[in-house]
């Protein structure tokens, strides 16, 4: 009965719900009364209202040349003001994952390669809760991205509803590439074969699906990015901000999302670029921040020097980068340089290293997949 009152007590949730995620999940200790009423569905909702920045980044190792996965999956806050790499979070899944995607505090992974059963697991590795999605006639190279926005569609009393789109690339008759789109509903529990076809002969690179303002997004290796609506089942090709043909410089960029706006980093010969798309079926961006390649290396002189020299030094995309920028979340960039990583603030301008190649294993330097994580309370399973 004493439970019952604090939760329907207005003034507890009003002055808890404004706290952060990672303070929240602290104050599930007090009591018994504290701990039901964050963990009430009717809170988290409320709660979800509150903007969450970025709380850190998921590094998986992978190999080069080898199709086997890595099991090996580090998570490096940005937050703290020392910062420790974990390597632990996702031990409670019941088997080694890669991981896939993110998307408002929620993690997205299949079972590792080779696997008798693969699955594709939905998680929030903050409150350790998640579910399983039989994972079938698709092969490890099919890029599935988490579709879960907790603001357009609340979470209910009884579930917390989801979508995956799954996309793979074939060759066609006439020797063109296709892109294929196929959408699970956690409603349903289904996949369903998309009848949307997108003509597409690049190959997608790096970033894994990232979902910004109901828009799913996915960086190619050309000068396009890939573009669909998972509501009504429209895909596009944006163009990039810049052609690459007007670089002297072989450039570094990476996509990610920012004040609900998608967001295209550029490193190159014109400095540190982070440009906002407006529009995306008109290919229209606003440069937004714009370092060039003697401020930042001014403004961070003790991690930065003959940055100008180093980014020149490079004359084919076939050599190592001296520098990649891996993911970008809320402002953050999340950047290697040589044997360190390193956050970048475009509002402070400012660098941090993070850590050391070595501290994530010894396959972290070619092709790591990356994604950042907002931390959440947003329950998966059933009440």
């Amino acid at each position: 009965m004493k439970e019952l009152r604090f939760m329907n007590n207005d003034i507890p949730m009003k002055v808890l719900s404004r706290l952060s995620t990672r303070n929240l999940h602290r104050l599930k200790c007090v009591s018994k009364e504290w701990h039901s009423l964050i963990s009430n569905r009717s809170f988290i909702r409320l709660q979800l209202m509150n903007t969450e920045e970025v709380s850190g980044f998921f590094f998986q190792e992978r190999y080069q040349w080898c199709d086997e996965d890595i099991n090996h999956i580090s998570y490096i806050p940005v937050e703290t003001e020392k910062t420790e790499v974990h390597s632990t979070v996702l031990n409670f899944l019941p088997e080694s994952v890669v991981i896939l995607s993110s998307c408002n505090g929620l993690i997205c992974c299949r079972s590792s390669y080779p696997s008798p059963l693969p699955l594709i697991y939905v998680c929030n590795p903050l409150n350790k809760d998640w579910i399983s999605v039989r994972w079938i006639h698709h092969s490890k190279n099919t890029n599935v991205a988490l579709v879960f926005d907790p603001i357009k569609f609340p979470i209910q009393d009884i579930s917390t509803n989801f979508k995956l789109v799954a996309v793979s690339q074939t060759e066609s008759e006439t020797e063109q590439s296709q892109l294929l789109f196929e959408i699970f509903s956690s409603e349903t529990g289904k996949w369903r074969q998309s009848e949307e076809i997108c003509w597409c002969n690049h190959k997608l690179f790096r970033n894994k699906g990232i979902f910004v303002d109901g828009l799913l997004y996915w960086l190619t290796d050309g000068e396009k990015i890939l573009m669909f609506n998972p509501e009504i089942e429209l895909s596009w090709l944006i163009n990039a901000p810049l052609p690459i043909t007007w670089l002297l410089s072989i450039p570094e960029m990476c996509i990610g999302e920012s004040k609900g706006k998608l967001h295209y980093v550029l490193f190159s010969e014109y400095g540190l670029q982070l440009w906002a798309l407006q529009d995306p079926y008109t290919s229209h961006w606003e440069l937004t921040c714009s370092v060039s390649l003697g401020e930042l290396e001014r403004e961070n002189s003790q991690f930065l020097y003959n940055i100008a020299e180093k980014l020149a030094s490079r004359t084919t995309i076939c050599m190592f980068p001296w520098i990649n920028l891996l993911a970008f979340e809320d402002g953050i960039l999340f950047v290697r340089m040589s044997t360190d990583m390193y956050s970048y603030g475009f509002e402070t301008r400012k660098m941090k290293k993070l850590c050391s190649l070595s501290d994530l294993g010894p396959n972290s330097v070619h092709f790591p997949i990356v994604v950042s994580y907002t931390m959440s309370l947003v329950p998966l399973n059933p009440v």
